[in-house]
């Protein structure tokens, strides 16, 4: 991929002008020795890894960095290291009035505490990749975990992306297969986006969609050269993973990358996280799931007309968000009264518009083809069946959707199909 012409943007044809502010992306052999020269006027950085990143490479980027490094932050962790409020405070512990920098060695949580951090403190940030485990390196959000909860602050993009292939077809293959399932599951999101422009004439980018579609499209038959850890299919796959943030960062927010499937991901990790229970990978929770959100639309292709679903009352919907989401319950209930959605009617909508919304549900792949992509990777949608259990995707299915502040086919299946 030509990253230097992406990142010029462009005047499109939607109205808006893209832009995304990264100035280097980097993927390919020996990536990571060419981060000191990127390091231009730089000269208090802050480094920071957990114990595992700074195996993969802390060394090497340690010595890229040489005499600018002001202190290094390595995370001592038994379990997880987790983004949330003593991830940050530990990490702005180490800044001081002159650091100009933080460079982050890692993936998902790493990327995602530095970029939140580096905002807070107006710093620009640069991140090291170890793994091609999920598509957030070159968006604008930074995922958290504030208060219990899972919340997506619009931060900004980081200066420098590098992605060294010998560091990345060497991270653990649950990572490899958790980037692949983070790709994958863009037919979902995707899907949805095109659903929202329908029935609430949501803002849409034919041109982002396209981009997005052509990564998906380069990547998902590549699952069994990603499980032999071929150097070009692992290249491909971060190339479509960086690309897919900067197609978030062309719209200004994660419209293009996340939908149905990654409010389903989501409620697992929270609630997994509420309860003291396990959790798959982001992007492997979000391959799974995608399996169920195209369960719904065939569900809802099923019906040559809407018909009208009486809707649960607030008091038992209420109680069923108490029950799932226990101390951040006021958080999420607050949010949807914020919405008004559940006040609306979107009947009328459904019914008037409901070809063109079958049409448009019928370009998902079918839950066959999905699974045989998954089975390409080794991915058997029955250790997610057995993991969650019946109840538990039950719940996230009606209720996952309350997570978040994105009319999805979540919302569809819940006016249309649950009682």
């Amino acid at each position: 991929m030509n990253f230097e012409e992406l990142l010029k943007g462009r005047d499109c044809a939607c109205g808006m002008k893209h832009t995304c502010s990264i100035k280097h992306i980097i993927i390919g052999k020996d990536a990571n020795t060419k981060l000191g020269a990127l390091l231009g006027d730089y000269k208090k950085i802050l480094l920071v890894a957990d114990t595992n990143t700074y195996a993969t490479c802390g060394d090497v980027i340690k010595d890229q960095i040489g005499d600018k490094l002001e202190s290094l932050l390595i995370y001592q962790r038994d379990g997880l290291l987790i983004p949330n409020e003593e991830a940050v405070g530990e990490m702005q512990a180490k800044l001081t009035g002159e650091t100009d920098l933080i460079v982050g060695i890692g993936s998902g949580v790493i990327q995602d505490t530095c970029k939140y951090v580096s905002h807070k403190a107006k710093l620009p940030y640069a991140i090291v990749a170890t793994a091609p485990s999920m598509d957030g390196y070159a968006s604008v959000g930074a995922a958290m975990i504030m208060g219990g909860m899972k919340v997506t602050y619009s931060a900004h993009v980081p200066e420098i992306i590098i992605g060294d292939i010998d560091v990345l077809k060497d991270a653990p293959m649950e990572m490899i297969k958790s980037g692949y399932g983070d790709i994958l599951g863009k037919y979902s999101c995707l899907n949805d986006w095109k659903l929202a422009q329908i029935v609430r004439n949501e803002y849409f980018c034919p041109y982002v969609y396209d981009l997005t579609m052509d990564m998906l499209v380069k990547t998902r038959d590549l699952g069994e050269k990603l499980l032999a850890r071929d150097p070009d299919a692992i290249q491909t796959l971060m190339e479509a993973i960086i690309g897919v943030g900067v197609a978030m960062a062309f719209v200004g927010n994660s419209r293009p990358a996340s939908g149905s499937e990654h409010h389903l991901s989501h409620y697992f990790e929270i609630v997994g996280i509420l309860r003291g229970e396990d959790y798959f990978m982001h992007g492997t929770d979000v391959v799974y799931s995608s399996i169920y959100t195209q369960r719904i639309r065939e569900q809802l292709l099923a019906m040559d007309a809407p018909k009208e679903n009486a809707p649960l009352s607030r008091d038992k919907w209420e109680e069923n968000i108490r029950a799932i989401y226990g101390a951040i319950a006021d958080s999420v209930i607050a949010l949807q009264d914020k919405m008004g959605w559940y006040r609306e009617d979107r009947f009328p909508v459904y019914s008037a518009k409901w070809d063109e919304i079958r049409e448009v549900l019928a370009e998902a792949p079918c839950e066959t083809d999905m699974l045989g992509y998954l089975k390409s990777i080794g991915l058997d949608i029955a250790e997610f069946d057995a993991l969650y259990g019946k109840e538990k995707i039950d719940g996230a299915l009606k209720f996952a959707k309350d997570l978040k502040d994105r009319y999805s086919v979540l919302w569809m299946y819940y006016d249309l199909l649950v009682s």
